[in-house]
């Protein structure tokens, strides 16, 4: 009834005068028209040290405005120049004009650094980056210093040689209680969940896998039916070793086996695995399917790599983990600092026992001149031993 009787109203003012109808629509309306206008505006920004362009009181929704600043100032944005905009009411940025000496805050991808509580950063000023998981420094390098108004040694964050890739895909199952990502930390955690009229067959029924030092840990296998068989001798009267097991297509022995650190090649007949490249089979080569509905043994791989953690050894200089294979040998560089007139290393090599060292030792080198011969001189720091050795003639 309302509604109605406000339209008779402003059709009769309407008729009566135009002028009428606007009054009308302006005392039946104010509040709405000026909740409107405040939504819309934004009021002119506070600035010290520079000008807007254009320069009013009052700016409209969706409008752009430029600024500069004064002779040594500069925008805190990147360039001489910078923009803001009135989205409803309020601007995208606040201006703001900073030395011309001082740093923008620092964008690092896959990282941030730390805030300072005035937005920028003095000259001299430094700021410590922190890398997202999954990734880290490069060349351990976490610090930038503001010098000259722009930032100098920026640290990069780079994919961990530690991070995974997504969770393998694994048929009829998806990950569960987690979005997706292309990566994954190390010692991340991720749950598969089969689908209905599926379950859990396998890798001693778990249905969580890890993420270590860059790969998946064995994952589940979602199976329809389960084998089962009677290996009573109430059947026959013969002997496992007098019956001979057929084979048959290896379509017929269901899930394929899953041999964590492996790829395998699926033929008619077998399935043959290969381990990778820091790992050794042991076992069968080919894995074949019997009639029973049984795989044949299968293989594993063994580690064939040892693992340095040169932040666990306080002598050598961190440098994260390496990993090496077994044979391999490696010369890690110790904690001192190193002259121009010996080499401090310590000697390591891989071997299936386990990573040796030797001590961290001093190598210095010396070179002799003689008229006609150079001679090699090789002392090894604290030891009785040297080595002198003739060189090339001069």
């Amino acid at each position: 009834c309302t509604w109605i009787s406000l339209a008779v109203l402003i059709l009769i003012f309407d008729k009566m005068c135009g002028r009428h109808l606007g009054f009308v629509l302006l005392v039946l309306f104010p509040g709405l028209l000026h909740a409107q206008d405040e939504v819309q505006i934004c009021q002119a920004p506070r600035l010290l040290d520079g000008y807007l362009v254009p320069e009013q009181e009052r700016y409209y929704h969706d409008t752009q405005v430029s600024y500069g600043c004064d002779k040594g100032r500069k925008p805190l944005m990147d360039g001489w120049w910078a923009t803001i905009t009135c989205h409803n009411g309020t601007w995208s940025a606040v201006p703001q004009c900073i030395d011309e000496n001082a740093c923008s805050p620092l964008t690092i991808p896959n990282g941030k650094s730390t805030v300072n509580k005035n937005g920028w950063y003095k000259e001299e000023d430094t700021t410590r980056v922190t890398c997202d998981k999954g990734f880290e420094h490069r060349n351990r390098d976490a610090t930038a210093k503001c010098i000259n108004g722009k930032w100098t040694s920026v640290p990069v964050c780079e994919r961990s040689n530690h991070t995974c890739n997504a969770p393998p895909q694994i048929s009829h199952a998806v990950v569960v209680n987690q979005q997706y990502k292309e990566l994954f930390a190390v010692d991340s955690e991720v749950e598969y969940q089969c689908e209905d009229e599926y379950t859990i067959n396998g890798a001693d029924n778990k249905k969580n896998i890890y993420c270590i030092a860059g790969y998946w840990t064995e994952g589940p296998v979602c199976s329809k039916w389960t084998v089962c068989l009677d290996f009573s001798s109430s059947n026959s009267g013969s002997s496992d070793n007098d019956t001979e097991r057929q084979k048959t297509e290896v379509r017929n022995c269901g899930p394929i086996p899953v041999v964590p650190n492996s790829v395998y090649d699926i033929n008619r007949m077998y399935l043959r695995y290969q381990c990778g490249s820091y790992y050794k089979r042991v076992g069968p080569e080919r894995v074949e399917c019997y009639d029973n509905g049984l795989w044949s043994e299968l293989p594993y791989c063994q580690d064939a790599f040892c693992a340095v953690d040169t932040h666990s050894i306080p002598e050598l200089k961190p440098v994260g983990v390496k990993y090496f294979r077994h044979g391999e040998t490696f010369r890690f560089e110790c904690v001192r600092e190193a002259e121009w007139w010996y080499n401090n290393y310590s000697q390591f090599r891989c071997t299936e026992r386990g990573p040796t060292f030797t001590r961290c030792k001093y190598h210095f080198n010396i070179m002799t001149y003689c008229s006609h011969v150079r001679f090699h001189l090789n002392i090894v720091s604290r030891d009785t031993v040297c080595e002198l050795a003739a060189g090339e003639l001069c």
